[in-house]
């Protein structure tokens, strides 16, 4: 496969053109789907949740998967060193209770999270950013399709609709 679009569009090269655009676009979605936040989204994700209510770090973890409908599901290995450094800040206390340590905001960490206001981490990841990957690669997917088994005039009114559907999204980009 190379490693640009066809020159003449997915219709001047046929079915290889529509399977490579395919393959583009479902590799640099791949890459950005998963559970990998930026390195404040946890700590904001996990103040706010303890402004919610007292959690332990399972529940943290689980809340934060269920709130973005999967798209994000941070490791136990970027929670628990949130939760020490934010106990270390004296933003959380950690009480013990059937085993498990509990962790909640103290008043100093009610005043960070009144200051800065609400951030909904896990809702950018579930309203856009779970949400495109799986749009693209569903329309990738029809393109495909249409490339296979479509006629070349299907082939070509396919060609019509993704140029158009291209520019609509840049200019959402162009937008204030």
């Amino acid at each position: 496969m190379r490693n640009s679009y066809p020159v003449g569009g997915f219709g001047g090269a046929g079915i290889d053109g529509v399977w490579q655009a395919v393959e583009e676009l479902r590799s640099k979605f791949e890459k950005r789907t998963g559970t990998r936040a930026g390195r404040g989204e946890v700590r904001s994700a996990v103040l706010e949740l303890l402004a919610e209510s007292p959690m332990h770090g399972y529940q943290i973890i689980r809340e934060i998967e269920e709130r973005s409908s999967g798209s994000w599901k941070p490791s136990a290995g970027s929670v628990y060193p949130t939760l020490q450094l934010l106990a270390d800040e004296g933003l959380i206390s950690a009480e013990e209770s059937n085993g498990r340590k509990v962790y909640s905001l103290t008043d100093v960490g009610r005043e960070e999270i009144a200051d800065a206001g609400p951030a909904a981490s896990w809702e950018a990841g579930s309203a856009g950013f779970a949400a495109l990957p799986k749009a693209g690669f569903e329309l990738a997917q029809a393109a495909a399709q249409v490339g296979r088994t479509g006629s070349a005039k299907q082939v070509q009114e396919a060609v019509a609709v993704l140029e158009e559907s291209r520019r609509r999204l840049y200019s959402i980009l162009a937008q204030d």
